[in-house]
């Protein structure tokens, strides 16, 4: 599991990357009413994704259970998280291609593969992380604190969507 979560996020995560560094961020810096559509999305996709990970119920595990998703739905879930995630399409747009326009030539492409490469790092990480966090907490407890932390970090953000929502 740990390989095709790595590789549909960090793949996904590409291609938003390839996509902002490319010119894609001016069209919706550009487009009111684009970045419009993406925050409304975004807003209302964070607060689903809190109220599921806040809902979520681990289950206690027994070293010779294999806990999680079938390798196509941790493909699919994994993918969709990135590329169907209004707020990662905003952050890659907003973030990374806004501070790719200060780049062009050699500089653009050595700009580009560095955000890819610290993209693949951090995914491998949290890989890391979830496998070690699933070997060391068998009772599912430590994972009920980490789906509420992250349901609260996710309704922040959504907040903070909603307040750019009414900014515009």
């Amino acid at each position: 599991m740990l390989q095709q979560f790595t590789v549909s996020c960090s793949l996904s995560d590409t291609l938003l990357i390839t996509l902002a560094v490319l010119g894609i961020s001016i069209v919706v810096v550009n487009s009111a009413w684009l970045r419009t559509i993406l925050l409304v999305t975004g807003f209302v996709f964070l607060l689903y994704m809190g109220w599921v990970s806040w809902r979520s119920e681990p289950k206690p595990t027994k070293d010779h259970e294999k806990a999680g998703f079938s390798t196509f739905k941790q493909i699919a879930f994994a993918s969709s998280v990135s590329l169907l995630n209004p707020h990662a399409i905003l952050d890659t747009v907003g973030v990374i291609g806004i501070s790719s326009l200060q780049y062009s030539g050699t500089d653009l492409l050595v700009f580009g593969i560095s955000c890819i490469l610290v993209s693949w790092l951090w995914f491998t990480g949290l890989a890391l992380a979830g496998r070690t966090t699933g070997k060391l907490d068998k009772s599912g407890r430590l994972t009920l604190i980490i789906n509420k932390l992250s349901a609260l970090v996710m309704w922040g953000s959504a907040c903070y969507i909603g307040l750019t929502l009414f900014s515009i």
